[in-house]
């Protein structure tokens, strides 16, 4: 009888993956990120371990969202105190912030837990079309 292979840090290797965003939706890009942060197709998956692999994203001021989104979508935030409550559209985030919009998108598809906020780490995001990763080799990833 087979025993169940459980990953071990070190026994693996992260590969580092690029990905282009330009007119891409939103959540269909956030949610293959997270898989791949997440190492689940990779055949040594583990649940417990963080198997999964870097991945920068370029071209991140030009995600599309679908519909009226771009208007209607409202982020939360909460300074703690009575009354301070701030909230901002997915429009005034992207010219503000356009990487802080994928990553709200990838942090809400991992777990609530430790581990998925190592794995967030591994995702870097870029407006431009350049990144300083080039000494990685990064493989392009068509989504």
């Amino acid at each position: 009888m087979k025993t169940t292979q459980v990953a071990k840090e070190g026994e693996f290797t992260r590969d580092w993956y690029l990905v282009d965003v330009e007119n891409k939706v939103l959540g269909r890009v956030a949610t293959e990120i997270a898989s791949i942060l997440r190492g689940k197709k990779k055949p040594i998956y583990t649940p417990s371990v963080d198997t999964g692999d870097f991945v920068i994203v370029v071209n991140a001021e030009k995600i599309a969202l679908t519909g009226n989104k771009l208007a209607d979508k409202t982020y939360y935030s909460h300074s703690g105190f009575p009354g301070g409550i701030k909230a901002i559209t997915a429009g005034k985030l992207i010219e503000k912030n356009a990487e802080e919009l994928i990553r709200k998108a990838v942090k809400g598809m991992l777990p609530k837990n430790k581990l998925a906020r190592h794995m967030l780490s591994k995702l870097k995001i870029y407006t431009g079309s350049e990144h300083p990763h080039k000494a990685q080799m990064p493989k392009k990833l068509e989504l």
